[in-house]
Order: C-alpha cells, then sequence, then structure tokens
C-alpha cells in the first residue's frame, strides 16, 4: 500500500457512494505506463495510472498516480465541472519527493475577483481550512501568477512527517471533498448566455495555465518521453480544449 492509494480508493468509492459516476474514456496508452530507473541495486519502477470518471455534472473526474518508491509518490485528482454549472475545479495534488511532501488542495474558483462567487463558493469553507492550518501550515511562496486560481481556502503546506499526511492531510482530502460533492449536489444549471461564454473561457484558462505550467512535466518526460508526456498532459489531463466541440454550451 503506498502512501496516496488510500487517498485514490477513498476518493473513488465515496464519489461513487454520492453520484452517479460513469466511466470517462481514457486514450488509449494512458491508463497505464511505466519505467525502469537508477542502475543496479538502486534500480527502481516507476509506474503511473490513470482513472477516469464522469457525471451528469461533473464533465471529468481523473487521477494520476505516480509509484516510485518511499521517495516519488504523487496523487494528482481533479474534478471539473460541466460548462454550464459555475461550480469550481476541485484540486488535490499530493507530492512526495526526495525533499519531502508538497500537499495542496483547493476548490480553484472560476472567477477569484467576483465577491458574490467567493461569498458563495469560498467563505463556507474557510472554517474547514482554518480548522486544518494548526496540523498544516502554510507551505510558503507560490507563483504570482498561480494567485488567480486559488481560492482563500486554498490548503498549501508542507508536512514535516509522513504521519501527518497520512492523518492530518487524509482528513483535509476527505472534508474537501465532502465539501465539494456538496456545492454539486445543490448546484442549478446556468442558462444565460453571456454568463456561459464567461465560464467556458473561464475553464480554458484555467486548464491553459495547468497544462502550460505542469509541475510534472519534466518528471514524466524523464521517465516516459516527450511525444508521450506531452499527449498525457494536453489528451487527458487537462483535455477540454480537445473536448470542447462535444462540450461547449455557447450557441
Amino acid at each position: 500500500m503506498t502512501l496516496y492509494q488510500p487517498f485514490l480508493d477513498y476518493g473513488i468509492e465515496y464519489l461513487k457512494s454520492r453520484i452517479d459516476v460513469s466511466d470517462y474514456p481514457i486514450p488509449a496508452g494512458f491508463d497505464r505506463n511505466s519505467a525502469m530507473t537508477g542502475k543496479g541495486d538502486k534500480q527502481a519502477e516507476v509506474l503511473t495510472t490513470s482513472y477516469g470518471f464522469q457525471s451528469p455534472k461533473l464533465r471529468q473526474i481523473r487521477a494520476a498516480h505516480v509509484q516510485g518508491g518511499q521517495s516519488l509518490q504523487v496523487l494528482n485528482f481533479v474534478i471539473f465541472p460541466h460548462l454550464n454549472y459555475d461550480l469550481p475545479f476541485f484540486g488535490a495534488d499530493l507530492v512526495t519527493l526526495p525533499g519531502g511532501h508538497l500537499i495542496a488542495i483547493d476548490m480553484q474558483p472560476l472567477f477569484w475577483n467576483e465577491p458574490a462567487y467567493q461569498e458563495h463558493y469560498t467563505t463556507p469553507i474557510l472554517p474547514m481550512f482554518h480548522g486544518y492550518q494548526a496540523q498544516l501550515p502554510w507551505g510558503g511562496d507560490f507563483p504570482e501568477e498561480a494567485r488567480a486560481f486559488f481560492s482563500p481556502a486554498f490548503l498549501w503546506t508542507r508536512p514535516q512527517e509522513t504521519e501527518a499526511v497520512e492523518t492530518h492531510v487524509f482528513g483535509a482530502f476527505k472534508d474537501y471533498l465532502k465539501a465539494y460533492l456538496d456545492f454539486v449536489d445543490r448546484a442549478e444549471p446556468i442558462t444565460d448566455p453571456q454568463r456561459l461564454e464567461e465560464i467556458e473561457q473561464a475553464q480554458l484558462r484555467y486548464v491553459r495555465y495547468r497544462s502550460e505550467k505542469d509541475p510534472a512535466r519534466g518528471m514524466l518526460k524523464r521517465f516516459y518521453g516527450e511525444e508521450w508526456t506531452e499527449e498525457y498532459i494536453h489528451g487527458f489531463l487537462f483535455d477540454l480544449e480537445r473536448q470542447l466541440p462535444k462540450h461547449s454550451v455557447i450557441s
């Protein structure tokens, strides 16, 4: 059992218990890939597995799980709503590298600069966020250009102990996911054409930023090569532009 396998198992099972999900198509060659790294007795396998689901309100629920021994564990778990809902994104980036743990969990807003939007989607979860700050303190600076893609309830932390990941981070993952699905339950479709266009553009800004700045790109290229990595990022992890003709609700 690797460090983030319990997170992945819980996330999938909890989603299935709360909403009606079906499989999201994973392009051929991306459901599983492996590579050998290191030399001699330090040689190890790096295994990357992918998971995809969808629901009536959520266009893509997907996870990428990288397992490469104790010093390389990654789970990227992201939920993208359909374009006729103003729901934020759910994002959990759980990373363990030789230098330590890097944890980012958030409901990433479509409209970070709209007070009414933040009041609706961020204010209700701020007490939950503050409740974790004692055990999971702020992890330090992150790029200024990224601030527009995170909420005031952004849980960004660098736990020193693995036990904190297994307990406090796991608890936060569960609580944020529950709160997100509570928002999904209450979400009503948007019909105003102008707002629909704003939602589509906001989603595109997000996926373009994430695909261009994906911190896993270098790691994946080292293991699997540039061609596989770029197609994995644009064709599965952040595939909205490829899928847009099928999902656009702008007439």
